[in-house]
């Protein structure tokens, strides 16, 4: 997939025909419900210049900053809807000490995106995710849901975030085999500190006809160079409260071995006269596989540096450089299909074109 350099040069997304940017404007920064986010003002800057720069493709959730993510995002499309994609999510607990209001049930999918509407002031969603695997509610219900709520309008595509390949891959095939909605994005971690997912997550995708939309590509922050060693903590706070840091660090996205993928990202940036930020969000777009990476910005100055990532060019170097601090094992079978002696009693030596 050619590196694209606009905004306004759109992508189709999986095997769909929906056109959709290829940066995805994240809005979990969007209300400052949680202590860190951008009120209503700073939003709808990074908005409107999201949006008048040719980007279309908006990302929320159910449970974003208790649901004033959902409430701006559909204040600030007043007006412009029909020309973006509104992205949200159904799962997680939004009503305390209330089973049914939480999980990938048919129930609170339902309420869920009754919810959605309601705040965003529109009355279709154009994708709706599963947004985290609870692997207690049958996949034939889930699947079911989503295509009855395709059906009826309310909701255009649907797709899942943060599930196990295997599953996604068995929920693909029995949307397919009974006609119902397929899954058309697969929203997972993304970055140069995590590549785990290129094991069987990314390939599962590309398969099966997945877009892939990578959530934290600069790891929580830390790619962009905002944390240093004396950041590191023996304890982080396993359910975080008030500060980013302690968010990357309960991810396991600030570590040691993070820290030395950021120095190299840092030094490659000041090489090529752009900001770490750029260099990390241009990186995941080499990858075929990724549709659109969502950022998340505070201010609008956040926003315009990750834009920039769109002009960043790599040489074949830097690639080989960043592949090589960040590069993962890939662990069987994959580590199996390398050895010579496998390749020779498949194929003999023999030349045989993929």
């Amino acid at each position: 997939m050619q590196q694209p350099n606009r905004l306004d040069h759109y992508r189709l997304l999986g095997r769909s025909g929906l056109r959709v940017s290829p940066l995805a404007l994240g809005s979990m920064t969007f209300g400052a419900d949680w202590g860190w986010g951008a009120d209503e003002t700073e939003s709808r800057r990074i908005f409107d210049a999201y949006v008048e720069r040719g980007g279309n493709f908006i990302d929320t959730a159910s449970n974003y900053t208790n649901g004033s993510s959902e409430t701006l995002v559909g204040k600030f499309a007043q007006g412009r809807r029909e020309r973006l994609v509104l992205a949200t999510k159904y799962s997680l607990l939004t009503q305390p000490g209330n089973p049914n209001a939480c999980g990938n049930h048919r129930k609170n999918m339902r309420q869920s995106v009754e919810r959605s509407l309601r705040r965003m002031g529109t009355d279709y969603i154009d994708l709706l995710y599963l947004h985290v695997w609870e692997g207690r509610t049958p996949v034939a219900e889930i699947l079911r849901s989503f295509d009855d709520l395709v059906s009826s309008g309310k909701v255009l595509y649907v797709g899942i975030s943060d599930t196990p390949a295997w599953q996604v891959a068995r929920m693909q095939v029995i949307s397919e085999l009974r006609g119902w909605a397929p899954l058309v994005a697969l929203q997972i971690e993304y970055s140069l500190v995590q590549r785990t997912v290129e094991r069987e997550l990314i390939p599962m995708a590309s398969e099966l006809g997945l877009g892939v939309l990578p959530w934290s590509p600069l790891a929580g922050g830390v790619l962009a160079g905002k944390y240093s060693r004396s950041d590191l903590s023996a304890n982080p706070t396993a359910v975080p409260s008030g500060s980013r840091k302690e968010v990357a660090l309960a991810h396991g996205m600030l570590t040691e071995r993070a820290l030395e993928i950021a120095e190299l990202v840092k030094r490659i940036a000041s090489e090529k006269g752009h900001s770490p930020s750029q260099v990390a969000l241009a990186w995941t777009l080499q990858n075929p596989a990724i549709t659109a990476p969502i950022i998340g910005a505070r201010t609008l100055q956040q926003l315009e540096d990750n834009l920039g990532a769109l002009d960043v060019h790599f040489s074949e170097a830097e690639l080989r450089a960043l592949d090589q601090v960040s590069s993962i094992e890939l662990g069987f079978p994959h580590d199996l299909f390398r050895l010579e002696l496998v390749k020779q009693v498949l194929s003999g030596g023999m030349h045989i074109a993929a």
